[in-house]
């Protein structure tokens, strides 16, 4: 991802589910990441026009997706899920970053109920507060690296 993007540029983090895709913006130069809004999942191809039109929007130039691994590191049923994503969105033209995505759920959920988020808006929320907290980890490992 850094090499495809030396200048930055704002990335979208996808937090992908069976039922709803959770999404995230960055800023251009990688600071700070923001919960977005979340998808319910339909058809493919209606799911990929709305990522695309967010892509347009925001002028995104880059993916980084939520890859759900085992707790000893290894790949797991939603993790073929997640990787199949990227590869339906590769034709997007896009760099696409798979983000180690473990605890990512836990700590959305735990850091709302510390801002006394009710159960209702935790469960409205909760996929992209993981999206963001996926896009954070991996824009701060990125921008340690060259900026």
């Amino acid at each position: 991802m850094r090499a495809a993007l030396p200048e930055g540029g704002v990335l979208l983090g996808l937090d992908t589910g069976t039922k709803t895709i959770g999404l995230a913006l960055c800023d251009p130069q990688w600071r700070f990441a923001t919960a977005g809004k979340t998808i319910r999942r339909t058809k493919f191809m209606a799911d990929k026009a709305q990522l695309q039109a967010l892509i347009i929007q925001r002028d995104v130039r880059g993916l980084v997706i939520g890859l759900p691994l085992n707790m000893d590191g290894t790949g797991s049923p939603r993790s073929q899920g997640a990787r199949a994503m990227a590869r339906n969105l590769e034709d997007i033209g896009l760099p696409i970053l798979m983000w180690d995505e473990r605890w990512s759920t836990q700590a959305a959920n735990r850091a709302m109920i510390e801002q006394d988020f009710s159960r209702a808006k935790r469960a409205e929320r909760i996929d992209s507060h993981a999206a963001a907290l996926i896009l954070q980890g991996a824009i701060d490992a990125l921008a340690g690296s060259a900026f």
